[in-house]
């Protein structure tokens, strides 16, 4: 049995997912593929659009025989963090034979160079580097830079300029820095790029689908537009999506919609809020992407904060990207400190496999994952004998970010409280 391992986030899940899923499997002969999924976290530092669980199912109904969930301290980490969590995770269950992502480029060797340069750092890379941040650049924009002055075929420069790229070539790190016996592959990325925001059937991007749905949610979550998008009925919101997603997903859009989803960054303002009043300039850098200059600019732009999104576009500055702050924010909110993830990286990186649910018919991969991953296998989050002390501190972490967002959830549509400690595995 040849096994896939799929990194993903499926925020929402749509044809494009689909496709990645049945490709992975025929460009590398595997019978089964696995997947590690953010959980109610994203990685470009929000809240997902709708609940893990809801997600996973959809994975499953369209092709993935088991889903796992990524901790939330790499599901929201920058490129390098997410993709080093992602590829540990694959490389620790023990029975992954292959990793197969998606790209802009679909060129490996080119990725493969350029992953070699950012680990090995070359004398010429790192002085470029130094050069461009002097003159206030950003980081990825200063990388990029660097990197394209020590690649030499030009398709190769622009690697870092697009985010499927740029997590690819995370992913051919990692598994490079761990000496991993994981085979990687890429395909080529269809249809709409990364962020386009119109619909390209059949493959349209995850954002145009959120930027959809934003229609059918808009008078709950506080999104401001110039548009009234409450009066939009959501059949021809759903209409919309035909093309978009598979058939079995939009009967769970449908059936769950103004139930568990959508979900916004501004459904979590007051907690945000409540979080940095109760801070000061000198406490905020001990959170994962919080400088001390950030914080500085935090704390003196609170007295205008209105709400989640307007104050992330407030403190944002010109050597600062968007998802940075994104992420800076939302690791105050959800108490990720640096002390706290270098722990888990001197230790682990990771101390269970938490399966969020499996195919029956691929009951058999979960068995052999049990029995050859050193990762003990959590089906239920309670039942955490055998991991020490650094994993039952990460454990304690995921269940609380997860009953924060599933308390926004409950509130914003008054439904009952499913409190993570209880959650069973999903079988379809």
């Amino acid at each position: 049995m040849k096994i896939v391992g799929l990194i993903t986030e499926y925020n929402p899940f749509h044809n494009g997912h689909q496709y990645h899923i049945q490709a992975a499997k025929e460009v590398t002969g595997a019978d089964i593929a696995v997947v590690i999924m953010s959980g109610d976290y994203v990685q470009r530092g929000t809240a997902a659009i709708m609940p893990k669980r809801l997600r996973a199912e959809m994975a499953l109904k369209c092709g993935a025989a088991a889903v796992f969930e990524l901790p939330v301290c790499y599901a929201t980490g920058s490129a390098e963090l997410f993709a080093y969590g992602a590829v540990s995770f694959l490389d620790q269950l023990g029975i992954v034979d292959s990793l197969c992502f998606g790209s802009e480029c679909g060129d490996l060797e080119g990725m493969e160079t350029a992953a070699d340069i950012l680990l090995e750092e070359p004398e010429a890379y790192q002085t470029r580097l130094k050069d461009c941040l002097k003159q206030g650049m950003s980081f990825p924009s200063a990388r990029e830079e660097a990197l394209t002055a020590c690649m030499e075929t030009e398709p190769y420069s622009i690697l870092l300029r697009d985010p499927n790229n740029i997590l690819g070539v995370e992913y051919l790190k990692a598994l490079k820095k761990r000496g991993s016996k994981i085979r990687p592959y890429t395909i080529r990325r269809k249809g709409s790029h990364y962020h386009d925001q119109d619909l390209k059937s059949p493959f349209g991007s995850a954002s145009a689908i959120r930027s959809l749905l934003a229609y059918s949610g808009c008078a709950l979550s506080g999104v401001s537009s110039a548009h009234t998008f409450e009066n939009t009925p959501f059949v021809n919101i759903l209409g919309e999506l035909e093309e978009q997603v598979p058939q079995s997903c939009l009967e769970l859009l449908k059936d769950y919609h103004r139930v568990k989803y959508p979900i916004y960054q501004n459904d979590f303002s007051l907690i945000l809020k409540y979080k940095l009043l109760n801070k000061r300039p000198e406490t905020l850098p001990r959170y994962m992407d919080v400088s001390r200059d950030l914080a500085n600019r935090i704390c003196g732009q609170l007295n205008d904060y209105f709400n989640y999104k307007q104050f992330c576009e407030l403190v944002k500055t010109r050597d600062v990207t968007q998802t940075r702050i994104n992420r800076a924010l939302l690791h105050i909110m959800l108490g990720i400190k640096k002390t706290a993830v270098n722990e888990y990286l001197e230790n682990g990186p990771h101390f269970y496999a938490r399966l969020l649910g499996f195919r029956r018919d691929c009951e058999k991969v979960v068995s052999a994952i049990a029995k050859k991953s050193p990762l003990p296998l959590l089906t239920r989050p309670y039942d955490d004998q055998g991991i020490e002390p650094a994993g039952r501190k990460m454990l304690t972490h995921d269940i609380l970010a997860s009953n924060l967002y599933t308390s926004v959830v409950t509130d914003k549509y008054k439904t009952a409280f499913e409190n993570e400690y209880n959650q069973g595995i999903l079988k379809i």
